[in-house]
Parts: C-alpha cells; structure tokens; sequence
C-alpha cells in the first residue's frame, strides 16, 4: 500500500535523501562531531533543551529527529505557526503519561519565534520538570525574539549555513540516488550551488527539476541552467536581524575604508528589497558622523545622491546611490565633531543653567547696560588679526576644548587654525593681564 502510494504521490527529493543517522549531516561538524554539544550529549545519551538557530535549510528539523532516535525519545513535532495552546496542552498532557511509563518525548517547536511571550512562558514549567526535552528551531536571533527566562532554561546552538562542500556533498547524494550524474557542465554546477545560497532543501528541490529533464536533454552550461531554475532570494528580512546585520556590515565597511565591501554590502541590501532611501539615510549619517569636516564635502555629496535618487528613482538613481558609497569610502575618516558634539552635550547636561558671560549679552535697556550687559565687548573685526581671544564660556566654567581635529584630510588645516587662534589667545589674555597691573 506504502509503495503504490508514494508512486501516486511521490515524496520530494529533499524527504527521500534526508539523512538517516547523525554522520549523514552535512556542513555542522562543530555541533553534531565528537567534540559538539550535540555530540557529547548522544555520547552520553542525555539531552538538554536547546534552542537551534540557523538559515533555512540547513538541517535543524533533521537534526532534532536524529536526536531523538539516538537517546530514545518520543519525537513530537509541533509548528509555532500552526499550533496554539490547545495543542501544547495536548502534547504535555501525553508527555506526562509517556513519562510514567518509563519513555521520555523531546518536543520539536519550528519556528518558535512565532509564539508569543505568553505562549512561551508556558513551556517553562514542563522543562524545568522535565516532562519534555524542548528542542526550538529558528531562523531569528533568540536575544530578539524569545523570553530571557526560556533562553536561561535553554541553550543556543547555532547552525552554519551550509558552505559549497556542503552543498557539493547533497548534489553527489542526489546523483547516487538517482544513478546518473546531472546534466551540467563544471561552471553551472558551480552556479547552481550559488543559486541555493547555503540552503541545502532549496538546492534539492532545483536538483530534483533537472532530474525530470528528458535523457535527451544536453549537457547545460550557466547560461541555460538559468533559464531552467529560479534563483533563490536572498535570505533578507527588511525588519529583522538580516537587515541590521547587513546595514552593520556596511557601516563598518565604510568606516574601515573599504569602498569595494561597501558597495557589496549595499548591493546585497538592494538585491533583497531594501528601500533605497534607507540606505541614503544611513549612508547620510556616516558622513556626518565618521568623516565629518575631514572631507566637508562628504555631507554635500550624500545630499546630493539622494536628492539624484527622488529625481531618477529606481533602477538609475541607485547609480548615485553606489557613487556615494565609493565617495564615502575613499574619504578621509574622522569622528572628531561627533565627539565634540557629545562632550559638549555632557559639558551642558551637568553645568544646567549657567549665564553666559555679560560682555557677550546684548543690552536693550538701561537697567541692563547699567548691570553690565555688553560691557567690554570687543568687536573681533575691528581686533588685530581679526581676533579678540575674549573668553566666551560661563563665568566660573573655564574654557572647555570638546573639539580636537585629527591630523587627517581637511582637519589638518582645522587643526591648524585651532593652534593659531590657540595662541593668540594666550597672547592677547597675557597682554590684557599685564594692562591690569
């Protein structure tokens, strides 16, 4: 009966292959290998509750079954996405009389983010208890999207996803199984590998479309695999960790000089459906506030790529976008007016509501010219050089240097020109001294 139902409905390649022991796991060698967690604790045939996080694709379902089998435990299978408490109800209360009976049941959540914090409060008890060995599978950070008291109670594990000897190891399965090599030259070999992008289950499901070609079908270079499979999208969610982990990466790319890893960061970002004006607007913030006035023009230049974006939209105006990144990362890089700006902002937050020193106050009215306002206030035009060197902080605050220019691009010259006016002001206050005595 089994038979002539998987001939009416065959199953898919990926379920057909999926690996039957540990060792059959291919790319996680650091979890599942003798020196793993996950390897320790089959030795020992004692599982703890974990959390797996990793890529779609890459084994974490397989793994959790493998487990299961290897320390004899009930395996029950739950989704996050199509379960609620009812079910988990359900599946403790069995838990609990499979206990009693001597046998233990490793409860398997995919997608465990997916349950609200409520929800997830509720395992807590049946794991402490140990009614069940509680197994999470999931593709988003843990920090983000599961309870600190779960995560305490749980450890992470997490999985790789998988590299290009991974992905070559399940095309050469694939073919064993079937008993005929696929019919694709070395390069497109190599692209379809890059079409899955790590995910091992995706790779498969292509596999299993070229394997239904007709035997007539000539060998496919590059150029014609594409025209007969799909490439993956990327693995991109424009609100969760992938966005901040590319949006860091470009970031820092920028930071360390290294316009060639930022323009691919920032191409992965576009090629996964990131809004272009998000971009702009960090790209924006980095010149503000990585470069600043060591290249003056780098504010000039991401004000002027984005308004050449409103203007073209896309797909042109994402050229402006890729000319600010290479502008960006070329320039000079300094912090130094972000850290002036955030010394100052402390500076002002502790002194509170200091004066300003009278001399510099307008004075409207009598009653104020008479308390001093404006007194003594040199005019800096009409002063040699164009310097008074007056002193322009609070009374009793002294002068304060929140801004100290790197010896780097335009700041060079600022930093100069500090020096200067650095200088004359002790020459002029040493003057103004020795005209008091």
């Amino acid at each position: 009966m089994a038979g002539l139902f998987d001939a009416i409905a065959p199953r898919p390649l990926a379920e057909r292959l999926r690996p039957q022991t540990l060792a059959e796991v291919v790319g996680q060698d650091h979890l599942i290998g003798p020196d793993g967690p996950l390897g320790r604790m089959v030795a020992a045939h004692r599982l703890g509750s974990f959390i797996l996080w990793g890529p779609p694709g890459c084994g974490k379902t397989t793994i959790a079954r493998l487990l299961a089998d290897q320390t004899d435990l009930h395996f029950e299978p739950l989704s996050a996405v199509f379960s609620g408490v009812a079910d988990l109800r359900k599946v403790f209360e069995a838990a609990r009389a499979r206990r009693k009976d001597g046998k233990g049941t490793l409860l398997f959540i995919d997608e465990i983010h997916r349950f609200n914090r409520s929800q997830q409060d509720g395992f807590l008890p049946y794991v402490e208890d140990g009614t069940v060995v509680l197994v999470g599978a999931t593709t988003e950070n843990p920090s983000f999207e599961l309870n600190a008291a779960l995560l305490s109670r749980c450890r992470v594990l997490v999985l790789n996803r998988l590299d290009d000897a991974a992905l070559e190891g399940l095309l050469q399965r694939a073919e064993q199984s079937a008993g005929r090599p696929l019919p694709l030259d070395a390069d497109a070999r190599t692209a379809l590998r890059a079409m899955a992008d790590g995910d091992g289950r995706y790779l498969l499901v292509m596999v299993e479309e070229l394997m239904a070609l007709p035997g007539s079908t000539p060998v496919l270079d590059a150029a014609a695999l594409a025209t007969f499979v799909q490439q993956r999208a990327p693995v991109y969610d424009k609100d969760r960790e992938g966005h901040y982990n590319l949006i860091s990466a470009l970031h820092k790319s920028l930071r360390g000089s290294d316009p060639n890893a930022a323009l691919y960061w920032a191409c992965r970002m576009l090629e996964g459906g990131e809004d272009p004006r998000y971009i702009l607007r960090r790209l924006l913030r980095f010149a503000v506030e990585d470069i600043g006035l060591a290249d003056p023009g780098a504010l000039t230049q991401a004000i002027a790529a984005w308004e050449a974006y409103e203007r073209l939209g896309s797909p042109e105006g994402e050229l402006a976008l890729a000319q600010l990144v290479l502008y960006l990362g070329t320039a000079p890089k300094s912090n130094g007016a972000y850290r002036a700006y955030k010394a100052a902002r402390k500076a002002a937050q502790q002194t509170g509501s200091l004066m300003p020193p009278r001399h510099i106050l307008n004075a409207p009215t009598r009653m104020m010219k008479d308390m001093g306002y404006g007194a003594h206030y040199a005019y800096d035009h009409d002063a040699p050089d164009g310097f008074s060197g007056q002193d322009y902080f609070p009374e009793g605050m002294g002068r304060q240097d929140f801004y100290d220019p790197p010896e780097r691009g335009f700041e060079r010259e600022i930093r100069k020109r500090l020096t200067y006016w650095d200088k004359l002001r002790a020459r002029r206050q040493a003057a103004g001294s020795e005209e008091e005595q």
